[in-house]
């Protein structure tokens, strides 16, 4: 008996009412949403056309648009009409003016390391905004630098190492831009104390998607503000910041061992709850070795650390560590090859964490080098995905373990990266519709769930599956997620809600009447 072809519904599987985002999604199928449609081209020389009229130098040829085919995932593909490497916020600007004339869709790319799509254009013109990388000012008295948005983080922070200062809080890969971050987040293991990227910014300067540049902080053109931080790219493009910094200090680190992730989480959290250290976060190698990551900016903050919370701390040192897997795998001999892939991977990882070329007298001297490089080469391949879940403090436990569960069932190895951020209540209007979880209070929690692929290559729809097995726990946790775009644009109505989304939306448009501006990122 041939079974029936299933038939096109308004709804999307869990939803009542007419879907927004794929009224095309098939009765009882999970939507697998692939790359959006490409832009038809309509009024594409004639936008051509003005933007050479102004000077600004558009790149059409194939090679230089096939430079920006993907992200750093590698899943989703397209290719623009043509590409601007923008030098000024006035060319951005008229970039935009005439993008909005003529309904051209403007991409806006900096490090190009998402994964979901966001920063890949299907058609429309490319804006690269890295040809805006210049720091501007440093104020060592004021504790600020106004630098421009193309900038990559590990950028900045060599320059700032120049006038003895050091950035706050920035992304883990500080291949990233400055501009981009702020739009999306950014956290790094000195969040739980210190907040996200996003919030070291006192203010920015940024082209609308009509083209006009306007200086906004909280308390100028304030409702700009709290739109553009954590935006998404959809309220206008960052080009300048001011960000607040800090001297610089080497840093020690402590590293304790667990083979639960609820033990390590929970000590984690009660670390951020006290203050008990300058940096944490937790890294794992699936769910058989965590490894809780504390340091110390002072030999103050860490004798303190000595004295009232290590010995609270249920995880290991290393050779403690060693002895509980020996017990673990001598009662699962069947699981000698995962035994050994813990082995094999801890021999190539941790060497990393100590290169005398930053590492001097028990000391970590450049962070920068250490975490961004051995992110990239320990966990980037061709495909990368990176499913991530944000929830409320008392959550957190449940998302993770749920998480893992769902890493456990698509692929044989994984990592797991779990950090806390702190929340400054006074940027709340900046956390709606973002990646800080609406419920969340004090700290808002997040994990990445990346699997390892070993050289495997897996079909986008097996990736898909798995992403959306693991967004799924956040639509049902009330979370929010780092990554929005590409190809989980079904979620956002999802986990918001249409009164939220709706609102954003009206917003969008009033803001940019076309429509042309990271338009496949969210709406």
């Amino acid at each position: 008996m041939i079974p029936e072809t299933p038939k096109l519904a308004l709804t999307e599987p869990g939803t009542i009412g007419p879907c927004h985002v794929g009224p095309d999604a098939l009765q009882g199928i999970k939507r697998q949403q692939t790359n959006p449609t490409r832009w038809n081209g309509q009024g594409w020389h004639l936008f051509a056309t003005a933007l050479r009229d102004c000077g600004i130098e558009l790149r059409e040829n194939l090679a230089a648009r096939g430079t920006f085919a993907t992200d750093a995932g590698g899943t989703a593909y397209g290719l623009p009409h043509g590409v601007v490497i923008t030098r000024s916020a006035a060319q951005v600007s008229s970039l935009l003016k005439a993008a909005q004339q003529f309904r051209v869709p403007v991409t806006v790319r900096g490090g190009g390391l998402t994964t979901e799509g966001e920063s890949v254009a299907f058609g429309g013109v490319l804006l690269d905004m890295t040809g805006m990388s210049r720091v501007l000012h440093v104020d060592s008295d004021a504790l600020t630098v106004r630098t421009e948005g193309g900038i990559f983080w590990h950028s900045l922070a060599e320059e700032l190492r120049r006038h003895g200062m050091d950035y706050l809080s920035a992304p883990l890969n500080l291949t990233s831009s400055v501009g981009g971050t702020l739009g999306v987040g950014g956290i790094d293991v000195n969040s739980p104390r210190l907040g996200c990227s996003a919030d070291q910014a006192l203010s920015v300067q940024v082209v609308t998607p009509t083209g006009d540049i306007v200086e906004c902080s909280d308390t100028q053109n304030a409702g700009l503000f709290q739109r553009v931080i954590l935006g998404y790219g959809q309220f206008g493009v960052i080009t300048e910041a001011t960000l607040r910094i800090r001297r610089y200090t080497p840093l020690r680190m402590h590293y304790f061992y667990y083979d639960s992730l609820r033990t390590a989480i929970e000590d984690m959290q009660l670390l951020n709850r006290n203050d008990a250290s300058d940096y944490s976060g937790i890294l794992t190698i699936m769910d058989c070795a965590v490894n809780l990551l504390v340091a110390f900016d002072s030999d103050e903050r860490e004798a303190a650390f000595r004295a009232n919370w290590q010995a609270r701390l249920r995880g290991h040192g290393e050779f403690g560590f060693a002895l509980c897997m020996l017990r673990r795998y001598a009662l699962r001999p069947w699981k000698i090859s995962e035994a050994w892939y813990l082995l094999q991977r801890k021999r190539e990882l941790f060497p990393e964490f100590s290169r005398p070329e930053y590492m001097r007298d028990g000391l970590m001297h450049d962070r920068t080098v250490v975490f961004s490089r051995a992110v990239w080469k320990f966990w980037g391949s061709k495909q990368m995905v990176i499913p991530d879940l944000a929830t409320s403090e008392i959550k957190f436990v449940e998302a993770v373990e749920r998480g893992n569960a769902v890493c456990r069932k698509y692929f044989p190895h994984y990592t797991l990266y779990c950090v806390g951020i702190k929340l400054r209540p006074e940027h709340r209007p900046h956390y709606e519709m973002s990646c800080i979880p609406p419920d969340a209070e004090g700290w808002a929690y997040g994990c990445e769930f990346e699997p390892m692929m070993d050289g495997r290559v897996y079909s986008r729809d097996y990736l898909q599956s798995f992403k959306n097995a693991i967004y799924d726990i956040g639509v049902d946790l009330g979370g929010s997620y780092y990554r929005f775009g590409g190809m989980m644009k079904g979620y956002i109505r999802r986990v918001f809600g249409d009164e939220v989304v709706d609102r954003h939306l009206a917003m969008k448009r009033e803001a940019d009447p076309a429509m042309i501006l990271n338009r496949d990122v969210i709406f």
